[in-house]
């Protein structure tokens, strides 16, 4: 059972910041979901290894998050406490011999903005994807024909003893939309990507262009948690629901994407109940139209998670 006062006093002592009943709909990019117990701002490695002990010999439910854009939270809440990373493990972008490391909690954009800035090519396709850098080695988030594997060459830990290790990325079992972060209790503290030089010009244009064409085919006017399934082996999500006439499909605020079959967004209003009702209907007939199974991408609120 979560002590406020006894959290608080531990946060106050390790440098961090708390915060009471939380609504997480105001922390993901689908902007649903109930409130947490707290939220606890983690300013470096001390007080993430003093709170996650304190939690953990305490039996309190603990969740690391990043910038909430792969993530589905449930309408009653999170019966625990939220993390979130800040100061350097949210910034302090570094780089020496074209590794480039940065705190798990910094965005996407940012990492790609400094290797743009720095002359360094091989995170064009991340750019536009509105994750953490955390979220991206969770999930090995990909797209445009790039994934994060390609890339990372190491990560900082806190393990599940409590002490800090860094991983080389062979370590991590990375394969599509996984890593082993998905199966041990490890948060992920730190990342550096390898990367090779390359034309500030050249590097700028591709950017620009998978951004551009992210505009022009993806629903972004509407909040979202991206592409809303995994693609199946031998097709693709949106193929298949467009194929299936699901385009437009709507309970309550959640819509199946008219401009993209392979998002499911909040019109107005939705719930986590509305965007399950979807996604179930989706998963339904598509297995019974076509025979594929369409898992979620999006990772649901209630484990160590980061996204």
């Amino acid at each position: 059972m979560l002590d406020m006062e006894q959290l608080t006093a531990v946060c106050r002592k390790a440098g961090a910041e708390i915060a009471p009943a939380v609504r997480l709909s105001e922390l993901t990019t689908f902007k649903i979901g109930g409130a947490c117990e707290a939220l606890v701002i983690l300013p470096d490695s001390g007080a993430c290894q003093t709170v996650i002990q304190y939690l953990r010999d305490h039996e309190i439910s603990f969740a690391l998050i990043g910038r909430g854009s792969n993530l589905l939270v449930p309408d009653q809440g999170y019966q625990g406490v939220i993390l979130k990373l800040s100061g350097a493990l949210a910034s302090d972008i570094t780089e020496q011999n074209g590794i480039v490391t940065c705190g798990a909690g910094e965005s996407l954009k940012n990492l790609c903005l400094f290797a743009l800035e720095h002359s360094l090519t091989g995170l064009e396709f991340a750019y536009g994807i509105p994750g953490s850098v955390g979220g991206a080695v969770f999930m090995n988030a990909g797209a445009y024909n790039g994934e994060f594997s390609q890339v990372l060459h190491s990560v900082t830990i806190l393990d599940e003893t409590g002490a800090i290790r860094t991983l080389d990325a062979s370590a991590l079992n990375l394969g599509y939309r996984h890593s082993v972060f998905m199966e041990k209790p490890w948060i992920i503290l730190q990342a550096s990507v390898q990367l090779n030089s390359g034309e500030p010009d050249a590097i700028r244009e591709k950017m620009q262009d998978l951004l551009g064409r992210r505009k022009a085919k993806q629903p972004l006017e509407y909040p979202s948690a991206g592409s809303t399934f995994k693609r199946p082996v031998g097709s693709y999500a949106s193929k298949l629901i467009d194929e299936c006439g699901l385009k437009g499909y709507t309970v309550g605020g959640a819509q199946v994407s008219e401009k993209h079959a392979g998002f499911v967004v909040n019109r107005g209003g939705a719930t986590f109940a509305d965007v399950m009702a979807v996604c179930r209907h989706v998963q339904e007939t598509v297995k019974a139209q076509t025979g594929f199974i369409l898992e979620l991408e999006p990772e649901i609120l209630g484990s160590e998670v980061i996204a």
